[in-house]
């Protein structure tokens, strides 16, 4: 089935090579709204826009679009109006929508919104983070609900945004163009099929497209049925210390998105493989000192994750406890450790809890190197195990 005749011209989003990073991220911040948005950092003709538009496709109403909000908009486009003429001569107020509803179901795109006014920028991110609407002109108020995927784009180049905005988005990813000449090569190979025939080209790629968007609205479905258990929540906090972040946004949108992520799995326990890979994404634009280097490596992370393991053990198995029982004296039995066998010639022996089990970062990885799952990723990326290609 070929998509609908508005979205023909849109590159699909399972096509685009590399951006592992940023797919994730997309698709995290769909499934759970609440974590407030994706700043994308990059230079130009990184694929930032055409990924982003793609992703509409993805999302489950089927007339989602990308809303762009404009550098010079003004915060009446932006959140609306209301008709103060009309509630005076007829009581009843009127609200003329703008670009926040307009965008509800589908994508905010504000490219360079380092460049946008600071109030403007504040009041888009109150909206992505609280799903609502308010506007308030000469007493007369007004809300409404709002669900919408929130993308801003940014050149470093052409300046920052002020740190304290940049820390209400919920996840940053830094964008670059691939360097190796196989995947530069694949870039131009699949752009230019996708020029010369859109129709074919969104055809070959429509059960990839449609593998996405199914498992996004189901993980929407399950994410809150995630449980984010005290050992989850003490492993996050500990994480956030090590990097010394400022305030708590930080691990809040690390619990989001690491529940996110399980939902995206399939799962409805969250693993440290979810952590590490909702850290990845939402510590580096939030690290205190602005020398540090925007990144963090895998064995940064690795060595946050492992203290952060011994300071929040995994919770011990009511089966293991030992099981002593005393006799009618009062004394411990104490029989031999090596006598396993009962009165009645069952075994006593119990399995091992701490029995070696396969880790979900071997199954991950495994799956996440099987090119027939799904679009395999063109570049590395370090939250490989969360690469949305993976059926």
């Amino acid at each position: 089935m070929l998509p609908s005749s508005h979205s023909v011209s849109l590159f699909p989003f399972s096509a685009v090579v590399g951006q592992d990073q940023l797919k994730l991220a997309l698709i995290l911040t769909a499934i759970s709204p609440r974590i407030g948005g994706v700043v994308v950092r990059g230079e130009k003709g990184t694929a930032k826009t055409t990924t982003v538009r793609a992703f509409s496709r993805m999302l489950p109403d089927p007339k989602a679009k990308v809303v762009n909000l404009p550098l010079g908009a003004t915060e009446d486009r932006v959140v609306g109006s209301i008709d103060v003429e009309r509630v005076l001569t007829t009581g009843h107020a009127e609200y003329q929508p703008g670009l926040l509803s307009e965008a509800n179901g589908g994508v905010l795109y504000v490219d360079e919104i380092n460049l946008l006014a600071d109030h403007l920028v504040d009041i888009i991110l109150d909206a992505a983070a609280t799903g609502h609407i308010s506007i308030e002109r000469d007493a007369v108020s007004h809300t409404e609900d709002t669900d919408f995927v929130l993308v801003g784009t940014m050149n470093p180049e052409e300046g920052e945004l002020r740190p304290q905005l940049l820390d209400r988005f919920g996840l940053a990813v830094d964008v670059s163009a691939p360097r190796d000449t196989k995947s530069r090569t694949e870039v131009m190979r699949r752009r230019l099929a996708f020029d010369e025939n859109p129709e074919e080209f969104l055809e070959h790629w429509a059960d990839a497209e449609r593998d996405i968007a199914t498992r996004i609205v189901a993980a929407k479905e399950r994410v809150a049925e995630v449980e984010l258990t005290d050992v989850v929540l003490g492993r996050i906090a500990s994480i956030c210390a090590s990097f010394d972040v400022d305030g708590m946004r930080a691990d809040l949108v690390i619990a989001r998105a690491a529940a996110a992520h399980a939902a995206w799995e399939g799962r409805t326990t969250i693993k440290d493989s979810d952590i590490k890979v909702a850290a990845e994404l939402a510590l580096p634009h939030r690290r205190r000192d602005p020398f540090d280097s925007p990144d963090i490596s895998d064995d940064e992370l690795d060595d946050a994750l492992d203290r952060a393991r011994d300071e929040v053990p995994d919770e011990p198995d009511d089966d293991s406890a030992p099981d002593n029982t005393e006799d009618s004296d009062g004394d411990v039995d104490t029989n031999d450790a090596d006598d396993t066998t009962s009165d009645d010639g069952h075994s006593d022996e119990t399995p091992d809890p701490s029995a070696e089990q396969p880790t979900s970062q071997q199954n991950q990885s495994d799956a996440a190197n099987d090119d027939n799952r799904g679009p395999a990723p063109q570049e590395g990326g370090r939250a490989v195990q969360g690469a949305p290609f993976r059926r």
